[in-house]
């Protein structure tokens, strides 16, 4: 396929979001052209979850991409008080990043899209006919821009986003060759306010990992080391050890600029409770592409007034499907942070809890269903914190 000028669409950032974004528009039959920074395959610091409403958004074929299918979920506190909830059916699925985003890559591209990595894109800036993406050495052009490029990245600055909270993660992968999780995940809730720790298994490897606020490196460090010794995994092979930020929106920060659109990490895209953001990459990434595709066709027809409806439509999208499930898990994170004990005794020791859990799992349950449950009502009870979580909730309050 030619390379067209300008493109309809440019996709900044070749993560879920990004791909998805790409295949999408591609699919509808724009001319689409993806970038990424790295070189793909490229590994990714991530859980590599998926949950069922990822399921619903991803193509077929990065089914193929799971390593592990889970079954049986331990919840425990500071190490203790292990609680195990058990499910006949798989009920969430885990991948190794560096595969499965290169699959959502390859679909985009069998899509029609053409991809280009190693490439860092520099700046943006936009005019009456479209938007200049400029490189290192070269400028390109594109009716509409998706970014996609991360909650640092450039498209979020010329966008505007602003953040409510940041974490570090840590993680670290572990030589499990035939290790006795294999259909076992775990999650624990830590001495710091919001942490958690986790264990997820791969085909030959565990991923371990902890997720507190930013500020306290050396503190994150020991709590990994605790949580390892826990396990009784210290001494086992370290295959690869590496960190990140996860940073989530605040409520009125901007989805769109002019003829740009930003999706998944790049707008802060992120369930707070849990830091979970593949889905809403998935999601916002497939939103964001069909919005492009319909605001370029109207730009080639110089429809501005079509062309404004369709971007403002990706907002109104996203506004709609995705930040109740936002607002819902800030509300969550108020309780954990304030009320571990209380979070786990409503998880782990109630047979609502442990059924809504593997329900927002599966994807058969919003996470904003949970924040108005019986058993957020008495955490949000104990806490005295209804006014908190009403706000979080967007003026909703909890009774």
């Amino acid at each position: 396929m030619p390379n067209p000028e300008p493109w309809d669409v440019i996709v900044v950032g070749a993560g879920p979001a990004g791909a998805t974004a790409a295949r999408v528009a591609a699919e509808a039959g724009a001319h689409v052209l993806l970038l990424d920074r790295a070189r793909f395959p490229r590994y990714k610091t991530c859980g590599g979850g998926i949950t069922g409403f990822s399921l619903k958004a991803m193509p077929d074929a990065a089914r193929g991409a799971f390593e592990a299918e889970i079954t049986d979920f331990g919840l425990s506190r500071r190490g203790r008080d292990r609680v195990m909830l058990h499910a006949d059916e798989p009920f969430l699925g885990m991948v190794q990043r560096e595969t499965f985003d290169q699959v959502l890559v390859d679909a985009a591209v069998a899509a029609g899209a053409i991809f280009r990595d190693g490439v860092a894109v520099r700046g943006l800036a936009e005019d009456g006919d479209g938007v200049t993406v400029r490189l290192a050495d070269e400028e390109l052009r594109a009716r509409v821009v998706i970014g996609a490029d991360g909650s640092n990245g450039r498209t979020g600055g010329y966008v505007g986003v602003k953040f409510a909270g940041s974490d570090l993660g840590l993680e670290v992968e572990l030589a499990a060759s035939g290790h006795e999780w294999s259909t076992t995940a775990l999650f624990d809730w830590g001495a710091g306010r919001g942490a958690y720790a986790w264990l997820f298994p791969k085909r030959d490897t565990l991923t371990i990992g902890v997720i507190q606020r930013t500020g306290l490196p050396d503190a994150t460090r020991g709590y990994l080391e605790l949580w390892l010794r826990q396990l009784g995994l210290a001494g086992a092979t370290r295959v690869r050890e590496s960190g990140h930020l996860t940073r989530w929106r605040s409520r009125r920060s901007p989805l769109r600029r002019g003829s740009v659109l930003v999706a998944g990490e790049a707008a802060g895209l992120l369930e707070p409770w849990t830091r979970e953001g593949i889905s809403f990459a998935l999601r916002s990434g497939a939103m964001a592409g069909a919005a492009a595709v319909s605001a370029a066709s109207a730009a080639r027809a110089g429809d501005d007034g079509t062309r404004a409806a369709a971007l403002d439509g990706y907002v109104a999208a996203v506004q709609r499907e995705l930040v109740p499930q936002i607002q819902a898990g800030a509300a969550m994170l108020t309780v954990l942070e304030r009320a571990p004990r209380v979070l786990h005794r409503m998880l782990a020791h109630t047979r609502l809890g442990r059924r809504t859990f593997i329900a927002l799992c599966r994807g058969s349950e919003r996470i904003s269903a949970l924040a108005v449950a019986p058993l957020v009502r008495a955490g949000a009870a104990v806490l005295g914190g209804r006014r908190t979580s009403a706000a979080m909730l967007g003026g909703r309050r909890i009774r």
